[in-house]
């Protein structure tokens, strides 16, 4: 320990590894508690609040430009260049998925720019730039037909 720091006390994690700090059992009851407090006044709000749902959707007559959500709009903007760079989509998120297996240092816990890592955490900031740029751009400068337009 370093000399200002408070004790704590710290046991050796169940492989051995690393260190933890114990808990306290009762601390989850007012986390149990507040979690269905809240789910019961969602339920309570559904029954009192309408949804803001739109009129029954038109086949003849469809929303032109139709845009996903806008968590999805990104994924909408990759695809309107071409079908197949869906396939990129697919290959970045095998990437993340598989990313704590590969390379040669792992260390125990996550580190932004740590020794051995720093390509994945380049890598992660360029997705989550390119994904918000994206977004934005589907969202404010795309119009009718998904053509760009200028919205100011």
């Amino acid at each position: 320990m370093h000399c200002g720091e408070p004790e704590r006390d710290l046991r050796r994690g169940p492989r051995g590894g690393g260190e933890y700090v114990r808990s306290s059992p009762y601390f989850f009851r007012p986390v149990k508690r507040a979690f269905a407090a809240g789910l019961l006044l969602l339920a309570l709000l559904a029954l009192v609040v309408p949804a803001p749902l739109l009129a029954p959707a038109n086949p003849a007559a469809p929303p032109n430009p139709a845009k996903s959500a806008w968590f999805l709009l990104w994924t909408q903007e990759v695809v309107s260049h071409g079908n197949g760079f869906a396939w990129g989509i697919v290959a970045l998120s095998l990437w993340f998925l598989l990313m704590p297996w590969l390379g040669r240092h792992r260390p125990e816990r996550a580190v932004w720019f740590g020794e051995g890592n720093r390509a994945s955490s380049w890598l992660t900031l360029g997705a989550f730039a390119v994904i918000v740029a994206l977004t934005v751009l589907a969202m404010v400068f795309r119009g009718e037909n998904w053509s760009l337009v200028w919205p100011f």
